[in-house]
C-alpha cells in the first residue's frame, strides 16, 4: 500500500498531546546563562548614551552586549543587509535591539535590562508610507526610501472601457500571533564555534548571518531544529539567533532565552500593511478589457523580503483571470513602523483583497452574480497569466473549483423562534430582527516555490542500516507536517518500510526555507530520488549477497523477499549501512524583463472561497458562520494534514477580515498584547466545508503542490464581501470594525 496519498499519523502528535514534546523553550544545558534583550521605546532616536555602570555591582548580571561587541559583520539581514545586530548610533524603530545582558537566572536578565540606562536623542518619525515617497521627507536608507518598485505592463491600453470601476482599498499590519514565542538556547563548542538549538523556519540562512556576525567560519556555526509552536513567516528573519550566539562565545557558557509576549510582537517582522488602487475595465458582458493597480507596501525599518513581497504582490494583482491589458505597480517603502517582512501568502493576499473587492464592485455595477462574473474570467489552460505572460499549463482547474466550491453545502438558519440567537448560533441581546446573513466568493492565486530567478533546490540523506529507515534534511517542520510527508514519500520509494525522520541540522544539507508553500516540494523531491537510490543500492546487494536476479528482489514493509523468503532488513544490512544522497533541481525560472514579463514563476496555486456571515447591523457585530473552500491541491500527499493547513489558514484569513490589526501611534505600537491584539478563537471560528482538487502538476515531485498559502488569500475577500452583502456597506478596510457597519459613512 502506497503512503504518499494517504491520511498518516504524524509522528508528533502524540508527543504533543502528552506535553512530552520538547519545544526550543524546553531546551537545558548544564551551567548556562540568561539573556534579555533591551529595546528601543523610540519609533526613531539617536543612541547618546548606553550606560552599564550601574549594573557592574549586580552579582547576577555576567555581562552587557551592544554593537561595539560584535566581531564581524554588523549589518544582517534575509536578503539585504541592512539591519544592525544592535542599533548602531540610531534606533529606526520601536524595540530594535540596542543591548543584550546575560544574567545568571532569566528573571535577573530581565530585571536589569530594564534597569539598563539607555539615553535617547528623539529624531523625526517617519510613519506614513505615502509621504515616504516624498522625495523632502527624511531618507531612511541610503538608497532612498522606495526599497522596490514592481512595475508590470502587458497588452495595449487600461482606459476606454465600456465599464469601468475604481476604488481603493486598505489591509492592516498583521501578525503571525504564533503561540511558540522566540526562544533558543547557545552552547560554546570547543573548537571555538557554537551551536544553536532553535526553532527556525531556515537553518542556512540562519548560519550565515550568524557566522558573518561572529566573524567564524560557517562549520562552526551548527544548528539544530528545536520544537517549534509555529512560523507563518514571523521566523524567516533573524532575531534573538546572533545575541545568544555572540554571549555564548564571549562567556563560554551556555546561554538561552524565551522571550516575553509583547517583546515577539516587536521583535519579528508583520505583514505589510497595504494601500491598493485599482481600476478596472470591461465588456458589458462582464468580460475583463484590463487592470490597472498601484499597490503601496509599508516596509518598516529595514528591507527583511520587501523586495520579493512587493514582486508578489504585483505579479497577483490582476487575480486568476484572463486580462488582455495591465498595467500594475507594486511600491514597498522604507518608514519607521515596525518591520514587514514574510507572513504566509507575501503580498498575494493584500493583492487578492484589491482585485476581488474590485471584482465585487465591477459585478455590482454589471448587475451580474458575482460567480458568474469570475466564471466568465477565469483562466483555463492554455491562456497566458495575466501579469507575467506565462503560459498556463493543464493544472489549473478554476472552472472546477469555482463549482465544486459553489456545490459545498450551505449552513442551516438557526431556530427561527429564538429572537435572542444570532443565526450562526451565538447569543447576544440583539433582536433576530436587526441580523442579516450574508454570502460572500472570492478566488486567489499564488505561486508555490520562489520565483523571479531564484533556482531552487534541496538536498537530502536516506541511510539504511539494521535499526531501520532514516532521512536526513534540514527540512523545517513549522508545523505543516513536512516531517510526516517526507516519511511518508521514503517508504513508499523503499517498498513501504518505517521510516523516522531525523531531527533538521545544518549538516544535513541545504533545503532552504520553510516558506513559500516549497518546503515539501523540494526537500520531498529530494527525498524521493534519495530514497529511490537507497532502494535501489539495497535491491543490487541483496542480489549479489544471495545470488538471484535483482528483478526477483522485492522491498516489503517487514523486511526484503527472495524467492518466496522474507528477510528481516537487520539480516540483509547487517554491519554495512547503506547511504544515499541526493539533490533536488525545481524547475528554473527567470527575472521579468523591462515590463515583468517571462517565465518568472514554476507554477501556481489556485483556490476558491465561499464565506457566510451573519451580521448584527445595530451593533455591528459579525459572526463568520462558515467558509467552505476548493483548493488546487496537485495531489494531497496526506490529505489530513492538507485539511489542518487549510482550516488554519482560514482561521488566519477570517482574523485579517475582522479582527487582527496590530496599531501604532506615531510608529509606537499600541496593542502588543493578546488582551489588545484579537486573534480568533475556538469559538470564532467558523464551520468549514472543504473540497480537495487533485489535478496532478507536472512539475512537482509525484504532481503535488505547496497547500500552506492559498486558505489565507481569498478567505479574506470573501468574508467581507460577504459583509458587503449583508449591509450593503462598501467596505474597503480590513478589518472590517464595527463603526464600519454602523456608522453614517
Amino acid at each position: 500500500m502506497r503512503r504518499v496519498g494517504t491520511s498518516v499519523r504524524r509522528p508528533d502528535v502524540a508527543a504533543k498531546i502528552d506535553g512530552s514534546f520538547v519545544f526550543s523553550n524546553d531546551v537545558t544545558a548544564d551551567d548556562e546563562l540568561y539573556g534579555a534583550t533591551v529595546r528601543s521605546p523610540h519609533a526613531h532616536a539617536r543612541i547618546i548614551d548606553l550606560e552599564t555602570s550601574g549594573l557592574a555591582a549586580d552579582p547576577e548580571v555576567v555581562c552587557v552586549l551592544s554593537i561595539e561587541d560584535v566581531p564581524g559583520a554588523r549589518l544582517v539581514g534575509h536578503i539585504v543587509a541592512d539591519q544592525p545586530v544592535f542599533a548602531d548610533g540610531v534606533a529606526r524603530y520601536h524595540g530594535e535591539p540596542v543591548a543584550f545582558v546575560v544574567a545568571t537566572t532569566q528573571e535577573a536578565a530581565w530585571a536589569a535590562a530594564d534597569r539598563l540606562v539607555v539615553s535617547y536623542g528623539p529624531l523625526p518619525v517617519l510613519h506614513d508610507p505615502e509621504r515616504a515617497l516624498d522625495p523632502a521627507s527624511p531618507r531612511l536608507r541610503a538608497g532612498g526610501n522606495v526599497v522596490r518598485r514592481a512595475h508590470l505592463r502587458r497588452g495595449g491600453d487600461v482606459s476606454g472601457a465600456p465599464v469601468e470601476v475604481e476604488a481603493t482599498f486598505h489591509t492592516a499590519r498583521q501578525d503571525q500571533a504564533f503561540l511558540g514565542v522566540e526562544s533558543a538556547l547557545a552552547l560554546p563548542d570547543a573548537d571555538g564555534g557554537v551551536t544553536l538549538r532553535l526553532a527556525t523556519q531556515d537553518l542556512h540562512t540562519d548560519q550565515h548571518q550568524i557566522a558573518a556576525a561572529l566573524d567564524l567560519p560557517l562549520d562552526k556555526v551548527r544548528l539544530e531544529m528545536a520544537g517549534i509552536g509555529g512560523a507563518f513567516g514571523g521566523r524567516e528573519d533573524i532575531t534573538l539567533q546572533i545575541h545568544l550566539a555572540l554571549a555564548a562565545t564571549v562567556t563560554g557558557r551556555p546561554v538561552r532565552t524565551t522571550y516575553r509576549r509583547a517583546e515577539s510582537f516587536l521583535a519579528h517582522p508583520k505583514r505589510h500593511p497595504a494601500r491598493l488602487h485599482y481600476r478596472l475595465g470591461a465588456e458589458l458582458d462582464g468580460t475583463l478589457r484590463y487592470v490597472y493597480a498601484r499597490i503601496l507596501l509599508d516596509g518598516g525599518a529595514y528591507a527583511s523580503t520587501s523586495m520579493p513581497v512587493a514582486g508578489s504582490a504585483a505579479y497577483f494583482a490582476a487575480g486568476p483571470y484572463r486580462v488582455p491589458a495591465v498595467d500594475v505597480e507594486a511600491t514597498s517603502v522604507c518608514t519607521n513602523n515596525p518591520v514587514s517582512g514574510a507572513m504566509r501568502g507575501f503580498g498575494a493576499v493584500q493583492a487578492c483583497f484589491g482585485m476581488e473587492s474590485a471584482m465585487d464592485l465591477l459585478a455590482a455595477e454589471l448587475g451580474i452574480d458575482p460567480v458568474e462574473l469570475r466564471r466568465r474570467n477565469v483562466l483555463a489552460p492554455g491562456d497566458a497569466f495575466p501579469t507575467s505572460g506565462q503560459p498556463v499549463g493543464d493544472a489549473a482547474p478554476l472552472a472546477e473549483l469555482i463549482d465544486r466550491c459553489v456545490e459545498l453545502p450551505l449552513p442551516q438558519r438557526a431556530d427561527p423562534d429564538d429572537p435572542y440567537a444570532l443565526p450562526g448560533g451565538t447569543g447576544n441581546t440583539s433582536t433576530a430582527a436587526n441580523v442579516r446573513r450574508g454570502v460572500g466568493f472570492a478566488l486567489g492565486v499564488k505561486n508555490h516555490l520562489y520565483a523571479e530567478g531564484m533556482q531552487e533546490e534541496a538536498t537530502a540523506t536516506v541511510v539504511v542500516d539494521a535499526t531501520g529507515v532514516e532521512v536526513r534534511s534540514a527540512a523545517s517542520e513549522v508545523g505543516q507536517g513536512v516531517v510526516s510527508a517526507l516519511a511518508q514519500i521514503a517508504s513508499d520509494e523503499l517498498g513501504g518500510q518505517e521510516v523516522r525522520v531525523a531531527g533538521a541540522h545544518s549538516d544535513h544539507g541545504y533545503a532552504g526555507s520553510s516558506s513559500a508553500s516549497r518546503a515539501t516540494f523540494v526537500s520531498g523531491g529530494a527525498v524521493r530520488d534519495a530514497a529511490g537510490e537507497a532502494a535501489r543500492l539495497l535491491r543490487a546487494r541483496v542480489a549479489q549477497r544471495w545470488s538471484v536476479p535483482e528483478a526477483e528482489v522485492e522491498l516489503r514493509p517487514t523486511g526484503v523477499l527472495v524467492r518466496g523468503e522474507l528477510l528481516p532488513l537487520a539480516i540483509v544490512i547487517g554491519e554495512e549501512p547503506i547511504a544515499a544522497t541526493a539533490t533536488f533541481l525545481a524547475p528554473s525560472t527567470e527575472r521579468g524583463d523591462e515590463h515583468g514579463q517571462g517565465s518568472v514563476h514554476v507554477s501556481w496555486m489556485f483556490v476558491a472561497h465561499r464565506a457566510v456571515v451573519d451580521v448584527d447591523a445595530q451593533l455591528g457585530l459579525v459572526k463568520v458562520v462558515q467558509v467552505a473552500t476548493a483548493q488546487d491541491v496537485g495531489i494531497a500527499v496526506n490529505p489530513r494534514a492538507v485539511r489542518g493547513q487549510l482550516d488554519g489558514g482560514i482561521a488566519q484569513g477570517l482574523g485579517l477580515a475582522v479582527m487582527e490589526h496590530l496599531q501604532s501611534v506615531e510608529g509606537v505600537v499600541a496593542n502588543a498584547t493578546f488582551t489588545d491584539y484579537l486573534v480568533p478563537t475556538t469559538a470564532d471560528m467558523a464551520a468549514t466545508e472543504v473540497a480537495l482538487v487533485e489535478r496532478p502538476d507536472p512539475a512537482g515531485p509525484f504532481g503535488l503542490k505547496g497547500v500552506g498559502e492559498p486558505p489565507v488569500l481569498s478567505s479574506t475577500p470573501a468574508i467581507v464581501a460577504a459583509i458587503r452583502a449583508a449591509t450593503g456597506r462598501a467596505l474597503t478596510r480590513v478589518p472590517v470594525r464595527p463603526e464600519d457597519i454602523v456608522g453614517t459613512s
